[in-house]
């Protein structure tokens, strides 16, 4: 199965994901494209291929002779949707040669240019989007798809020579539990990569600290005619902590590694109403500070309204990854090597030689090279960038003429 098929074939399955369910998974469907994964992952030829009780799919791809002493590199992608918006009955819509222009997603739902205007950046590429009514489900189940694909094509290229590799595929990261009960000694990696979503080309080594608040407010309701100096509308209060928080501190106003305050939900009536928040920052005492200021206001509104309005509940997720990473740091650069050597070199700047007569491509590896195992080259990179070998062949005989003035 080729990459695009098995992408559309993940995203058939809904698997959104709860954030208010106490089990884990805490949704039963994503323990249906779990088992699909362990029967697939076992068909390829894996091995060690488990499935635990919390959903977590775990998988062996052995070390190539004489490698086996190589560290252990893992992949890891996360299978569930976020809950805000549904993920069942997924209508893809595949675009092929994207012309660059707004993108009708269903009947009064387009995305345009001038809104998005990273969209120019896919001119010329394979677009796959929904009808505008449910998520797609790329993040992270493109990722799955690459990293189900990538050792399906290292099984069939046994000449290739790797260590050994464990992939890994996990419940519920898009409401901050995804690794809640991940057993990492059982997965033995000495390091990882997590395969998400994001644009072509893009390395990602740090991450938002993370925490969640939920802001609950008791009011007291009085009838309307005798109401002063005696009701307390709890979505009033809401609406002054809401107005207390820094206004240019929200996802609407905030960049890169800048921090914010994102309101997700809101509900209530006069008597009790409630906020719920995600807080994110890369800075760990940026965060804190943020988690402090929430408690201040609560803490005013508390002496405006009397003791016991404002309630607040404060849940960190996650830390920002760079910290780990540091140490390791060779990681970042023997990823970032791979990405730019491979996939960011515009294809009008290719020309294909093959060192001869050293550095014979695989499996010539240790023999004598010669020119012709530039097949080899073009068969390579015609996996790399998406292209058959004869665009590869074709774009890179037309480069060559260019380069020589022939």
């Amino acid at each position: 199965m080729d990459l695009k098929d098995r992408f559309l074939k993940y995203v058939s399955f809904d698997t959104q994901a709860d954030e208010s369910s106490t089990s884990f998974p805490s949704t039963e469907k994503q323990l249906v494209l779990l088992r699909y994964l362990k029967e697939e992952l076992e068909t390829i030829g894996l091995k060690e291929v488990t499935m635990d009780e919390y959903g977590y799919v775990m998988a062996t791809l052995p070390a190539t002779k004489g490698y086996e002493n190589a560290p252990v590199i893992g992949f890891i992608a996360h299978v569930d949707t976020a809950p805000d918006m549904s993920g069942a009955n997924i209508k893809p819509h595949v675009v092929e040669n994207y012309d660059g222009r707004d993108i009708r997603l269903g009947d009064d739902c387009w995305l345009r240019v001038e809104e998005f205007p990273e969209l120019s950046f896919f001119k010329g590429h394979t677009l796959i989007h929904t009808d505008g009514t449910t998520l797609l489900g790329a993040d992270d189940k493109a990722g799955v798809a690459e990293i189900v694909t990538a050792v399906e094509w290292l099984v069939a290229h046994p000449e290739v020579p790797h260590g050994k590799i464990r992939v890994g595929f996990t419940p519920d990261e898009e409401i901050g539990r995804g690794v809640d009960f991940f057993d990492v000694k059982k997965f033995a990696a000495d390091f990882a990569y997590t395969m998400d979503g994001g644009m072509e080309g893009e390395l990602e080594y740090e991450n938002f600290n993370a925490a969640g608040a939920k802001i609950a407010i008791a009011g007291r309701n009085v009838h309307p005619g005798m109401a002063k100096n005696k009701m307390i509308n709890a979505i009033n209060v809401a609406m002054e902590f809401h107005a207390a928080l820094p206004v240019m501190d929200r996802p609407e106003h905030t960049q890169g590694r800048e921090g914010f305050y994102h309101l997700t939900g809101m509900g209530g009536d006069v008597s009790d109403a409630r906020l719920e928040y995600i807080l994110r920052d890369h800075d760990a005492v940026k965060l804190e500070v943020k988690k402090e200021t929430v408690l201040h206001i609560a803490d005013c509104l508390n002496e405006t309204y009397g003791s016991g309005t404002v309630s607040v509940q404060i849940q960190d997720n996650y830390q920002n990854m760079i910290e780990m990473i540091k140490p390791h740091f060779h990681l970042v650069e023997n990823a970032r090597k791979a990405i730019e050597t491979a996939a960011s070199i515009p294809l009008d700047r290719i020309v294909l030689e093959t060192d001869c007569p050293y550095m014979a491509p695989e499996p010539f590896r240790g023999k004598r090279n010669d020119p012709g195992k530039l097949c080899r080259m073009a068969e390579k990179l015609a996996e790399i960038r998406g292209l058959t070998v004869e665009e590869i062949h074709a774009i890179t005989v037309e480069n060559g003429k260019r380069l020589y003035r022939i």
